[in-house]
């Protein structure tokens, strides 16, 4: 395990520590800061989330991935719920269990019921994933 990535430090670089409810409280804890008014977050990988193979399991990047993407649309939206209607994701190298995950993405167009955002998930300065989604915004007034 790298012994530099513990939660004291990610706390003095701004980090702040969630423990989500639902299905993504399952990779947790989550943690967040937010650069240039869009949020980050990270994944500290342990040992629950190695595949067989003893790398960290693609269903937990994809899951990271997704989070950050929707959480970009969700901005963009006006915080009017996002559900993903579709999710593309390119693995470009491993994860160790140890290794900090960290997920940003940026809305490149938004209309008033879809937004197209594409991320990465880096670890250190090594891209280890990229992926897009488009995701269709609720809206509020009329429930769909």
């Amino acid at each position: 395990m790298d012994v530099s990535v513990t939660a004291e430090r990610l706390m003095q670089q701004g980090w702040r520590r969630h423990a989500p409810k639902g299905f993504t409280g399952l990779i947790g804890p989550l943690w967040s800061r937010t650069e240039q008014d869009i949020l980050a977050f990270g994944v500290i990988a342990g040992e629950d989330h190695l595949n067989p193979a003893g790398l960290v399991h693609g269903g937990m990047l994809v899951t990271l991935l997704d989070q950050v993407l929707s959480t970009a649309a969700w901005q963009a939206a006006g915080r009017l719920p996002c559900v993903t209607i579709q999710l593309d994701t390119q693995f470009l190298s491993a994860v160790k269990a140890g290794s900090f995950v960290e997920a940003r993405a940026e809305v490149v167009k938004k209309t008033r019921e879809i937004a197209f955002v594409r991320g990465e998930l880096m670890v250190s300065m090594t891209i280890v994933a990229t992926g897009s989604a488009v995701l269709k915004i609720l809206q509020a007034a009329t429930g769909h």
